[in-house]
This record gives C-alpha cells, sequence and structure tokens, in this order.
C-alpha cells in the first residue's frame, strides 16, 4: 500500500514535477469512504462525521492513495433561513438579507469563536507524511447568494450597490479570518477557498462586478494562506475565461473543477499548466457513464501528458457523489500504480 507523502501534492500545487503520480479529489461520498476505511475502522467510529478529522476519513483517503485529507477547520457557516428540502436548491432561494434593516438585523458570526481543535488534535490522528487539506464553509459569491437570493442579488448590484458591497465585505472579512486561523496550524498542508463563480457558458457576475466584488477578497484570502506559507487551490465551477488571468494574479496555485462541456481538461493544462496547477479535471458525466477500459486510458493518457512537466494530480472534475459507480471510480484512481 501506497505511504502518503505530502510533499507530492506539495509540488504539484508549486507547478513541479511530483515523485510520483498524485491523485486528488475535493470530497468523496459516506459509502465510499466507509469501503475505502474498512469494517473495522468504519464499527469501531459509527457516529463519525464528513467534515471532521476521523479515522474514517483518514483511513479512506489514505487506503486510496492519497496523501491528505480534507476536511472544514470547524463549524463556523453563515446562519440562514432553512431551504425547502428538495433534490436542487434554488439560486433564488436566499432571503435572509433583502434590505439594509436585514442586514443590519443579522446575527453575524465571529470565526473565532468556532472550535478549530479538531486541527491540533489531528497530528496525533494522522500518518506519518499525510497533512489536511482544509476548504471554506462555502466562498464569499456563494454565501451571499444563499443570504441574498441570485436574482436579488443582480438587482441589489444595480439599485443599490452600496448594500451588496457591505454584504460581500460582512462575509469576505469572515472568510479571511477563518482562512488566517486554519491556515496557521501544522497539520495543515494546503487550503482550498471553494466558491462557485459560473454557469456553463459565462461568470454568474459580470467580469467587472467580480473584479469589483469578488476577486479583492479571494486575493485578501490567497495572500493570508500564502502569509501561513501554504498553497491555496481556487475550487470554482463555471466558465471563468474572462477572469483567469485575474485568478492568476491574484496568486491562486491551482484549479479545480472542470467540465468537457466547457473546456476538457487536456485541453486547460496544455493552455495553462506554466501559470497555474490543475488538480482534477476527469469529467464527471465521462466517468458514471464510460465504460471502464476508457476511463482507465483517459486517466493514463492525463498523466502520460504532464508527465514531465508535472504541475497535475489525478482525480474527477470536481467531486465523487454517491451516484457515481464504484468500479468506475476505481477505474480512474488505480491507474496511478501502472504509472508509477
Amino acid at each position: 500500500m501506497r505511504k502518503p507523502d505530502f510533499n507530492n501534492l506539495l509540488k504539484v500545487l508549486n507547478r513541479q514535477k511530483p515523485d510520483r503520480p498524485t491523485l486528488f479529489e475535493f470530497f468523496l461520498n459516506k459509502s465510499l469512504y466507509e469501503k475505502l476505511a474498512g469494517e473495522n475502522v468504519v464499527a469501531e467510529n459509527r457516529d463519525w462525521q464528513w467534515n471532521t478529522v476521523c479515522p474514517v476519513l483518514i483511513n479512506a483517503f489514505k487506503n486510496a492513495g492519497y496523501d491528505y485529507v480534507t476536511v472544514q477547520g470547524s463549524t463556523f457557516t453563515f446562519p440562514m433561513a432553512e431551504p425547502e428540502h428538495k433534490k436542487t436548491i434554488s439560486l433564488n432561494a436566499g432571503n435572509t438579507i433583502y434590505d439594509r434593516n436585514s442586514f443590519k438585523a443579522y446575527q453575524w458570526p465571529s470565526p473565532e469563536d468556532s472550535d478549530y481543535s479538531q486541527l491540533k488534535n489531528a497530528l496525533q490522528l494522522l500518518p506519518e507524511g499525510m497533512k489536511l487539506v482544509v476548504c471554506g464553509p462555502g466562498g464569499i459569491l456563494e454565501n451571499i447568494i444563499a443570504l441574498v437570493g441570485y436574482e436579488r442579488l443582480c438587482m441589489m448590484l444595480f439599485d443599490n450597490p452600496d448594500l451588496a458591497g457591505d454584504i460581500f465585505a460582512a462575509i469576505g472579512e469572515r472568510l479571511v479570518e477563518y482562512y488566517r486561523i486554519c491556515s496557521a496550524f501544522d497539520s495543515v498542508g494546503a487550503m482550498i477557498s471553494n466558491d462557485d463563480w459560473g454557469f456553463k457558458t459565462q461568470t454568474m457576475l459580470s467580469p467587472d462586478d467580480m473584479r469589483k466584488y469578488v476577486l479583492p477578497w479571494h486575493k485578501k484570502i490567497v495572500d493570508t494562506v500564502h502569509n501561513a506559507g501554504k498553497p491555496v487551490i481556487l475550487h470554482s465551477c463555471g466558465k471563468l475565461d474572462e477572469v483567469m488571468d485575474d485568478i492568476i494574479a491574484i496568486g491562486c496555485d491551482a484549479k479545480h473543477s472542470y467540465e468537457d462541456i466547457i473546456e476538457p481538461v487536456e485541453s486547460f493544462y496544455k493552455r495553462m499548466s506554466d501559470k497555474i496547477a490543475v488538480v482534477g479535471g476527469i469529467d464527471l458525466d465521462f466517468i458514471i457513464s464510460s465504460p471502464l477500459d476508457k476511463i482507465k486510458k483517459r486517466s493514463l493518457e492525463m498523466l502520460k501528458l504532464s508527465e514531465t512537466k508535472g504541475a497535475y494530480a489525478l482525480g474527477t472534475g470536481n467531486s465523487v457523489p454517491d451516484y457515481v459507480p464504484d468500479d468506475n471510480y476505481f477505474a480512474m484512481t488505480n491507474v496511478i500504480r501502472k504509472a508509477e
């Protein structure tokens, strides 16, 4: 079995060639975690939670061949109205803040009041060579949409930009503090700034509004994590071409989330890997619907494409939800052993 060595992922994020083929995934799913962790580990930890540092998550990531474990740093989050319990949630569901009075009345949480002890305790749980990769409780744009609603936000940017700016700032300054706290722990090797920005054809806000309201706060997050000596992975879905130069300019070390319908990861790697590391990328629909031999072939070819330059870690374009067949997931990840 592979021994974890976070230095491999660190080399990828520094746009270098890792010592061996390296995997990256944002998150898997409960049944897959339990299958990978092993029956004994699951039996001893029946009440485990996916967002906490625990033996089930650690063993699952280790046994699958990853050099790290993804986790949230604490329970810090932005309280919001309970959405309707449906298979999908409308972008217009947010109705917590809708004017200046509701903004003032909102009970803004303090990141300092959350418990981060699991990041300290992780040093006693993680195997030698393994680190945490910590994500946020959603991002700047995701949280304002959840609090305000997408259509209401778009109207607010036109009708009341001062209020919109104040809400962005209230969210942004708290996320910056959350990342400052998390990145200071020795157990943390890197951080994910996770914030979906786009649709399949364009960014959710105009590029100018992205540059005015969203990107400056992400730059503060990146600078904060870099000041702690850690790299930052941007996880953002959608077509981001119009702000890709900005993403590079604010210092993001790697980009995650790719869809073939927007641009295949192979094409993005050829264009951009000199400027930003590429992690994941094998299209999720492709993983779900393709024969196993095609999944293996494409995964091996992606490793071949990046074997000289590096700056790449193999994984899906987004994550591994429970509707991904386990065999299809393993068809992708198991090729790292053939490529070694």
